[in-house]
């Protein structure tokens, strides 16, 4: 199901002043949600004040305790999720539109947290010196033939850590510093920068490829000035030995005190609806959860593959460790 964005992009303006209201704390950008809180708010009269925090949310929440403001809490990463429940900062949520639209792998057992889209963890490859073929897994980016050819951001980062603690669910804590230091072995440069600098790096040459999350792609062919990057790459999907592709997710949760918990429970059932689901997921370049709502064109012409079945608090409870192996096989040094 596909509904224009545009349609919705134009209630971005002059919302009348709610009696009603609802507070998110969100690690995405306003600008990616706006259209669907606008469009929320059209449909119930319920105001939805949005504050993005670059981080710190935990430490938010905790400080301001019964007095927080924030009724729900948005985040790009299952392990940042993960740690938001694990702080006792959140609480379950009894919805049958909620378990109804969300399947089983993509949220909490507990009901603490629902996702709202998947992306996956993929290869960015040079069009013109890397074969679709090379890259089938992702224990081929330990390969010696790699050598000098690989760019990533840093093994610290939340993106990086979930596949390293994915890796590490998968085969063990040997297999993953011996991984770990194979990868490290064929980078071309020092870790840096975001996704999207990599493959920058790889259209001006300094590597061939590069991990990095599908909707970046999406990013950067509507970016004028990354438009070139992106087309000097495609996307590749490897797998982990044996199983399927790495995916995340963005989800949210109901903070422990919201102050508007009805009105939040409203906004989360709302954001899983197959309408709601095919424009957040357009708008973000990624892949709908709720069953039954395609991707967006663009999004589909990526290609398709099998998601890694890997339970993803298995993955959020494996964090520890993979940092601690990032650490120590100085990943980034």
């Amino acid at each position: 199901m596909k509904l224009p964005v545009t349609a919705l992009l134009a209630l971005t303006t002059a919302l009348p002043a709610f009696a009603d209201e609802v507070n998110v704390y969100s690690y995405r950008q306003p600008e990616l949600i706006q259209p669907l809180m606008d469009a929320f708010s059209e449909q119930t009269g319920i105001a939805v004040n949005v504050a993005f925090l670059s981080k710190g949310m935990i430490e938010r929440l905790e400080a301001e305790g019964k007095r927080t403001p924030a009724d729900l809490v948005l985040t790009t990463d299952i392990s940042r999720l993960a740690a938001i429940v694990d702080a006792g900062l959140t609480q379950a949520v009894t919805s049958e539109v909620l378990t109804a639209n969300i399947p089983a792998q993509f949220r909490d057992p507990g009901n603490e947290w629902f996702g709202l889209t998947s992306r996956a963890r993929v290869v960015y490859a040079a069009r013109d010196r890397v074969a679709e073929s090379e890259v089938t897994t992702y224990e081929d980016l330990a390969d010696p033939k790699w050598r000098g050819r690989i760019c990533t951001r840093s093994g610290t980062h939340a993106y990086t850590l979930a596949l390293v603690a994915a890796f590490l669910d998968h085969n063990g804590d040997t297999e993953t510093r011996a991984w770990l230091e194979g990868v490290k072995a064929n980078l071309a440069r020092k870790p840096q920068g975001n996704d999207r600098a990599q493959v920058k790096a790889i259209w001006a040459g300094e590597c061939d490829i590069s991990l990095g999350n599908t909707y970046y792609m999406g990013a950067m062919v509507n970016d004028a000035e990354q438009k070139e990057w992106a087309d000097s790459v495609r996307i590749l999907f490897p797998t982990f030995e044996g199983t399927g592709t790495h995916v995340n997710l963005s989800g949210i949760a109901l903070a422990k005190h919201a102050p508007h918990s009805e009105n939040a429970i409203k906004l989360m059932e709302f954001l899983t609806t197959p309408a709601a689901q095919a424009i957040y997921a357009e708008v973000v370049h990624e892949y709908p959860v709720t069953p039954g709502v395609s991707a967006s064109d663009l999004v589909a012409s990526w290609g398709e593959f099998t998601a890694d079945d890997v339970n993803l608090m298995d993955v959020a409870a494996q964090r520890p460790a993979a940092l601690k192996l990032v650490e120590e096989v100085d990943f980034d040094g």
